[in-house]
């Protein structure tokens, strides 16, 4: 289960105490706002794309979407999100709980610049029911991020 990878990596980093697990689900931006009481553009999304015949995946704000201009400038290529079962197989998290930590091998991690707005954020630890709140210097080092990318919009009626 890949909560267990993620579990396992941050005992590694002495951090799997900061772990929140829910009785309730986290699996959506919606939810996870619900279930950890907090506004849900600090949500932080992990989206996972195929790019030059690599899985990748962008780490973005609840309240934003990929906008398919900005993506293409990006990395040469159409935002095609992978299906479900290719989540699962090429990142190693299926989805609901795609997060930047504890990757396979191979899997680029990305922040998108929306995050920089806030303090900290609350991406997922593997599981459609946990989450992780971190600030952004620590979602830089613990992701193992490539760099910051600007692929994202507000979407329409939100702040």
């Amino acid at each position: 289960m890949a909560i267990e990878r993620v579990r396992a990596y941050f005992k590694e980093c002495g951090m799997e105490g900061r772990i929140l697990e829910f009785d309730v689900s986290s699996a959506t931006v919606g939810l996870a706002a619900a279930a950890l009481h907090c506004e849900p553009q600090r949500i932080a999304k992990t989206l996972s794309f195929m790019a030059d015949g690599h899985a990748i995946l962008v780490v973005a704000a609840g309240d934003v979407k990929i906008d398919n201009h900005k993506y293409r400038a990006q990395f040469g290529t159409k935002a095609k999100m992978l299906s479900p079962e290719d989540a699962e197989t090429l990142i190693g998290h299926a989805v609901g709980g795609v997060c930047p930590f504890a990757v396979n091998e191979g899997t680029a991690v990305y922040l998108d610049i929306s995050l920089k707005r806030f303090e900290t954020v609350f991406p997922a630890c593997g599981s459609g029911n946990s989450a992780i709140e971190l600030t952004i210097p620590e979602l830089e080092k613990y992701s193992g991020y490539a760099g910051w990318v600007d692929v994202c919009k507000i979407k329409a009626g939100e702040q």
